[in-house]
């Protein structure tokens, strides 16, 4: 199986990735859907606890790969697209499902990040620039860093959506 990993800070342009991938029927999952789902049914809510303070949880109990291993028991066919990958543990983990194993890292600007996160408006988006940076230090926290600087391919989203669109499109046919 290829496996085709995913980083990038929140706000970089992940999802648009992910829709160019759907349009190319490259089947992939959202390893922060994996944990919302954990989230909702470990009853963190009522205790008051953020859906990024249970993953660090998991992680700490379960050891840094645990979202790995359970995006693992989800994947199946010739190439699979893992949305949201956050360290090098995580890698080590894929890599030990296959040889086939590729980094691609999206990245932005940080002020670009942090309009497109706002505008979105979802649940998780900032309040404020002193929430988006503490979010930013969370994820660092985590390997992602080393993780963008370890890429294996880079895919710089700062001008228009069509000519993103172009470089991922362009970049998933080079890897497929």
């Amino acid at each position: 199986m290829k496996i085709l990993l995913i980083t990038g800070m929140p706000g970089a342009g992940k999802e648009e990735l992910l829709n160019v991938a759907r349009s190319m029927d490259i089947p992939f999952l959202r390893m922060g859907d994996i944990v919302r789902e954990f989230y909702v049914t470990s009853g963190a809510e009522q205790k008051g606890l953020s859906v990024g303070q249970v993953a660090n949880g998991e992680r700490e109990k379960h050891g840094k790969d645990i979202w790995a291993k359970r995006a693992m028991e989800r994947m199946s066919g010739d190439i699979f697209l893992v949305d949201g990958c956050r360290s090098l543990d995580e890698v080590g983990s894929y890599r030990g499902l296959s040889e086939d194993v590729y980094i691609i890292a999206v990245h932005a600007p940080r002020a670009i990040r942090y309009q497109r996160l706002v505008k979105r408006g979802r649940e998780d988006a900032p309040k404020d620039i002193d929430e988006f940076d503490e979010r930013d230090r969370r994820e660092m926290g985590w390997g992602l860093g080393n993780l963008i600087a370890l890429s294996d391919y880079m895919i710089v989203n700062d001008s228009d959506l069509d000519s993103f669109r172009e470089k991922v499109r362009s970049t998933l046919e080079g890897l497929r």
